[in-house]
């Protein structure tokens, strides 16, 4: 079955790094686009970030382009997150899934916490 296990959050001040994990299987990672979403507390899922299975084709949302790098090793079926420059606003549950703008699976993982407070 199609999981998705994410790591790497945690509390840090504004301005700071944080770098997420997620591993995934159950499909076939190599030739899937994978993405990021996250949900703030009371808003709806959004979509972070994706890249096409060879890294070379990303998308950001406007507000963490050139702050947020999304990245991927096919070997590991790891999709990662670089998190730079953190605001107060990136605070939320972030999660990973397959699919380039929309989610393919339902299966969501229990997603990992970023917070952004000073």
């Amino acid at each position: 079955q199609v999981q998705f296990v994410e790591s790497g959050g945690g509390l840090v001040q504004p301005g700071g790094s944080l770098r997420l994990s997620c591993a995934a299987s159950g499909f076939t990672f190599s030739s899937s686009f994978m993405s990021w979403y996250r949900q703030a507390l009371g808003k709806e899922r959004e979509l972070v970030t994706s890249v096409d299975g060879t890294g070379g084709i990303t998308h950001y949302a406007n507000s963490v382009k050139g702050r947020f790098t999304i990245s991927r090793d096919n070997f590991k079926n790891e999709v990662y997150l670089q998190m730079n420059g953190l605001k107060p606003e990136d605070t939320a549950v972030y999660y990973c899934n397959a699919g380039r703008y929309i989610a393919l699976y339902n299966s969501w993982g229990q997603g990992t916490q970023v917070s952004v407070s000073s």
